[in-house]
C-alpha cells in the first residue's frame, strides 16, 4: 500500500546535506538508533548504521553511539550528513498513463507490478526511470534517486500518485502529506463479508516473526483507516477505504486485522481465487485530493479500476 516519504533536511538519499537534529518522540521508545534514524530522515537502515559507525551521529543521552543503542525517549539525535550523491539513473521509456501535468506536478496512474523507484531486484524499469524518461528536468531535482517521489504505491498496487517536478512543489507536497492534507480513496475487495462502515485505529509496526510484513503492533505507528463497504457478494466485499496516515502496507494490514485480508494478497493471507490476475492484490487508488503547491488550489482526481480488476469483478457477481 501506500508509503509517505519522510523527507527532512539531511542525507543524500534524501536530497540534502548538513547538520540534522531532530527529538525521539514516544514511537520511538524500544527501538534502535539506526532504525530511528533511517525512519527519521528518510535513508536506507543500512546507510543509517554507516553513518553511525562513521561518527557521523551524536545523541544527547549517551557519549557512545553504536547502531543497536537503544534510542531515549526526549533525547536528542544530531547527525552531520554529507553531500548528496550524483545521480545514476539511466532514463527508460516505461509505460504508465499521465492523468494531469503542470510545470509543477504531474499525476500519474501507475499500474500493477510496477515498482516506484530502485531498490534491491529492483534496478531497472521502475516508474522513477519512465518519469526520467519523459520528463528530464527531474534530473535535477535535489540530485536524489528518486527525484520527485513524496509518496508511493506497493508494486502490487494500481492507481493514482502524484509526482513534483520541482523544489517548491516537492517541497509543498510533503508538508501536505505530513501534515496530512492529502485525501485519499482506494478501492479493494476484500475475503468475506463485511457489512456497513467502520474504522480501524491500530498502530502498524514491523512484524517481528516476519521482516518482510508489518502488522500491528503495540509499538508501531499510528495508523487509522476508515473503511465503507459499497457491496458484499459470493463471499467477496469491495470497499471504499480512507486513510490519513500512510504507513506500509497499511490498508493490507487493517484488513487482515479485520479478518477480512484482500483478494490476492499473499503475504497477508487473502485468497486467490481462480481468475484472479496473478502477482497483484485488489487495492486501487481511486482518488486523490490536495492543494496545488503553487496556487493553493484544491486538486481532485478520480482514476477508474483497471480492465483486471473490472473483470474479476464481473466473474463474482456472475457467481453470486
Amino acid at each position: 500500500m501506500e508509503d509517505t516519504i519522510r523527507q527532512v533536511e539531511g542525507g543524500p538519499e534524501g536530497g540534502f546535506e548538513g547538520p540534522l537534529s531532530f527529538p525521539v518522540g514516544e514511537d520511538g521508545e524500544g527501538h534502535r538508533l539506526d532504525f530511528v534514524l533511517s525512519r527519521e530522515i528518510g535513508v536506507s537502515r543500512s546507510y543509517a548504521s554507516k553513518l553511525i559507525k562513521e561518527g557521523m551521529v551524536q545523541v544527547s543521552w549517551s557519549p557512545r553511539v553504536k547502531p543497536s543503542l537503544k534510542v531515549r525517549v526526549g533525547g536528542t539525535v544530531t547527525a552531520q550528513l554529507p553531500p548528496s550523491e550524483e545521480l545514476e539513473l539511466e532514463p527508460q521509456d516505461v509505460p504508465f498513463r499521465v492523468v494531469y501535468q503542470d510545470q509543477d506536478l504531474v499525476v500519474v496512474d501507475k499500474p500493477a507490478g510496477l515498482v516506484v523507484h530502485p531498490a534491491p531486484g529492483h534496478w531497472r524499469g521502475t516508474l522513477v526511470h519512465g518519469l526520467l524518461y519523459r520528463y528530464p528536468d527531474l534530473m535535477e531535482l535535489n540530485g536524489v534517486k528518486r527525484p520527485g517521489i513524496v509518496h508511493r504505491l506497493d508494486a502490487t498496487t494500481s492507481g493514482l500518485m502524484v509526482v513534483a517536478r520541482n523544489g517548491l512543489a516537492m517541497e509543498g507536497l510533503v508538508r501536505a502529506f505530513k501534515d496530512r492534507r492529502v485525501g485519499k480513496v482506494y478501492l479493494a475487495m476484500a475475503a468475506g463479508t463485511l457489512r456497513g462502515e467502520g474504522s480501524v485505529s491500530l498502530p502498524i509496526g514491523r512484524d517481528p516473526d516476519n521482516r518482510k510484513r508489518m502488522a500491528c503492533v503495540p509499538w508501531g505507528r499510528e495508523a487509522l483507516t476508515r473503511y465503507r463497504v459499497i457491496w458484499s457478494r459470493g463471499g467477496y466485499s469491495l470497499v471504499a477505504c480512507q486513510i490519513k496516515t500512510g504507513r506500509t502496507h497499511q490498508i493490507r494490514v487493517h484488513m487482515r486485522s479485520l479478518g477480512h485480508p484482500l483478494v490476492g494478497d499473499r503475504i497477508y493471507g487473502g485468497p486467490c481465487p481462480e481468475g484472479f490476475p496473478l502477482g497483484r492484490v485488489f487495492l486501487h487508488s481511486w482518488r486523490l485530493e490536495f492543494d496545488h503547491p503553487r496556487t493553493g488550489a484544491p486538486m481532485s482526481f478520480i482514476c477508474p479500476l483497471p480492465p483486471d480488476l473490472v473483470r474479476f469483478i464481473g466473474l463474482v457477481l456472475r457467481g453470486s
